[in-house]
């Protein structure tokens, strides 16, 4: 197969709102031994690429500065040392940047094939945000199917994802929304919550018989902490994975915790190892892919874009109406 020698890229030509995201033209990227190279058809948007671009979430050292973190298409060429793809492939992957390009290199063991009933812009709402869920919520969390938990964000892409992911595997969910058109939107999957109109806290105690819930998972951060450490049951997990309500938890009872034997930690999908990243990719293969092949926890759309109009993409994600996932498609 002849390649094109350049392609379209999405730059951030500098730190700031989505009028920096520019349409720029780039070499293509030639695989390592143990990449695969995809000719991109449609990539997700995540909140991460939202702090790239206004410099709040630098990518690591080594690894290209073209944003997009999960893309879907068909793969053009391999490394020499790949053998579990070949040309012609329709497959999805976590990247490690580079997403918003019309060709993306990929180490091979991030990549997964694409189940026949799924589309490629449904293929590309789910790495980046089922990786994270899977090994938050079940690899750190060890939420098991007899269990209750909590999702914060219910309504984006990790927290639907995380209610679909529960509902396929029959485990009771609780979710926090900012809307009461995301509570109605939810109403299949999970007792969502509008904590801006009331209490999540004594509403899910309501609901438990003061019993609170197993797992959290937690995009909100500082602002929800000392509610998060109420809710939880005794030997209940406590993962954070994201601080829209800040940083810092100014005060918490310590008590309450050791009482509770309770487990606080959190991670980040950028900071894991390939090796790790593999490993998770091989759960997914295992655990959800026959799920997604059955119609099962797919993956939740609320909007795509073309390529070209990414800064439109990234204002909608900004305005936090979202319902699930938004999707750039590359021949829109």
């Amino acid at each position: 197969m002849t390649l094109p020698t350049t392609m379209k890229i999405i730059e951030i030509t500098a730190p700031g709102g989505p009028e920096v995201l520019k349409v720029q033209e780039a070499n293509i990227p030639v695989p390592q031994a143990d990449e695969v190279l995809i000719e991109v058809k449609a990539a997700g948007i995540n909140r991460p690429d939202v702090l790239q671009r206004m410099g709040l979430y630098p990518m690591p050292k080594g690894v290209t500065q073209i944003p997009g973190l999960e893309v879907a298409g068909v793969v053009v060429a391999v490394g020499d040392q790949v053998q579990q793809f070949k040309v012609g492939d329709k497959v999805c992957a976590l990247t490690n940047g580079g997403g918003y390009a019309q060709y993306c290199a990929v180490a091979a063991t991030q990549v997964l094939p694409i189940p026949e009933n799924l589309s490629f812009t449904q293929a590309a709402a789910i790495p980046e945000t089922f990786f994270t869920v899977w090994a938050n919520l079940f690899d750190i969390g060890r939420l098991k199917a007899n269990e209750t938990a909590l999702i914060h964000g219910g309504a984006s892409g990790i927290g639907t994802t995380a209610l679909a992911i529960c509902h396929a595997l029959g485990i009771k969910t609780f979710a926090t929304v900012g809307s009461e058109d995301k509570v109605e939107a939810l109403s299949d999957l999970t007792t969502a919550i509008n904590y801006k109109t009331q209490d999540f806290e004594q509403e899910i105690l309501k609901h438990t018989q003061d019993q609170g819930v197993d797992v959290i998972l937690d995009i909100v951060g500082g602002s929800y902490f000392q509610k998060n450490l109420n809710l939880l049951k005794r030997d209940g997990r406590l993962v954070i994975i994201g601080f829209m309500g800040g940083r810092i938890a100014k005060e918490f009872d310590l008590q309450k915790l050791i009482l509770k034997r309770a487990t606080i930690t959190g991670s980040t999908m950028r900071a894991r190892t390939s090796e790790e990243k593999a490993q998770i990719a091989q759960s997914l293969h295992e655990h959800v892919w026959p799920l997604l092949a059955q119609g099962k926890c797919l993956p939740q759309i609320y909007k795509t874009y073309a390529f070209s109009d990414v800064q439109s993409a990234h204002e909608c994600m900004e305005q936090g109406d979202h319902i699930g996932k938004i999707v750039l498609e590359m021949n829109a």
